[in-house]
């Protein structure tokens, strides 16, 4: 008998009237949410425009979205091109299958596109996009937690994952594997934001760093899952990704490094311009509002000098009077 154990929700669909909310898609648009919105932040303290990240980010999601779904259906084709199954269900990205390896690639091009027309480096939009991209890792990982999938293996350890009777999958408890990439993912975006702060990272390195962090954690996670994959030389295909990307991202920093040292001094041509006449035109409006202030109280005070004179004068004749 299980003492504890983590619940699964017994519906990932909430009926909302005529519109279904489903908590898969709410996790993804609540991450893009966190991610654009820290994002912007760090853009901001970079020395870079408010709403830009947010402008790439039009170009970026969608792309990603498309990406991450490709890879999935790609690496998991069996799930929809094999006999019985309905390849029309490949669309159904509401259902979960989201690769993040196809994201992170697909989703890059559509930020490429976004830098290039607002005339900035991609790498320094990254670097400022990294963590976030971590938190909206994390908080997406719940979905798969409202679609009972992504599980691991069978554990009766108090923070076991209960799964129920369903299509494809046998009722137990199994590892929380969603659980523990979330909270992976949470302390890749701490590492990052530490790193970014400590070293000054630039040119890409920071995001770089975000994917070698991130690939680590993946790697021994991936080995737990029990769900349907892909394996060469007994390893999951994922797990080699994992590998793979991680090497890559190594390489990239200790090479950039060397080559472009430092951070980079501008992110986004005209922003410090933009700024400092903002500031001088608050400046002048202040100037002003003082100037004003000081005329009025000058005013008042010429207002109370000519309204004593004639009283005074007044007694004066009144005293003589008398």
């Amino acid at each position: 008998m299980d003492l504890a154990y983590i619940p699964s929700p017994s519906t990932g669909v909430i009926d909302l009237g005529p519109i279904p909310l489903r908590g898969y898609a709410f996790c993804i648009i609540i991450g893009v949410f966190v991610a654009v919105w820290f994002g912007n932040k760090r853009w901001i303290a970079r020395g870079g425009r408010a709403g830009t990240v947010a402008d790439i980010a039009v170009w970026a999601v969608p792309f990603g979205l498309v990406g991450g779904r490709l890879y999935h259906v790609i690496t998991d084709y069996q799930l929809y091109f094999s006999d019985g199954e309905n390849w029309v269900d490949a669309f159904k990205i509401w259902q979960g299958g989201l690769g993040i390896w196809g994201a992170i690639a697909l989703g890059a091009v559509g930020a490429w596109i976004g830098c290039r027309r607002r005339g900035i480096p991609l790498p320094a939009w990254a670097d400022a996009l990294a963590p976030g991209i971590a938190f909206a890792q994390a908080i997406g990982r719940w979905g798969n937690w409202f679609n009972q999938e992504l599980y691991g293996k069978p554990t009766d350890l108090p923070w076991a994952l209960k799964i129920s009777e369903g299509p494809n999958r046998v009722a137990g408890t199994y590892h929380p594997t969603f659980l523990y990439e979330s909270l992976w993912c949470v302390g890749v975006a701490l590492l990052v934001i530490w790193a970014d702060r400590r070293f000054k990272l630039g040119h890409g390195r920071a995001f770089a760093l975000y994917v070698a962090a991130y690939c680590t954690g993946r790697a021994w996670i991936e080995y737990m899952r029990v769900d349907e994959a892909h394996h060469i030389l007994g390893l999951r295909l994922n797990v080699w990704t994992a590998v793979i990307v991680f090497v890559l991202a190594v390489t990239y920093i200790v090479i950039s490094a060397k080559v472009r040292p430092g951070r980079e001094e501008v992110v986004e041509p005209g922003a410090a311009e933009t700024a400092e006449v903002a500031e001088g035109v608050e400046d002048a409006d202040e100037g002003a509002k003082d100037s004003g202030s000081a005329s009025d109280a000058d005013g008042d005070a010429e207002r109370d000098d000519e309204g004593r004179a004639p009283g005074k004068n007044g007694t004066a004749e009144a005293a003589k009077n008398g």
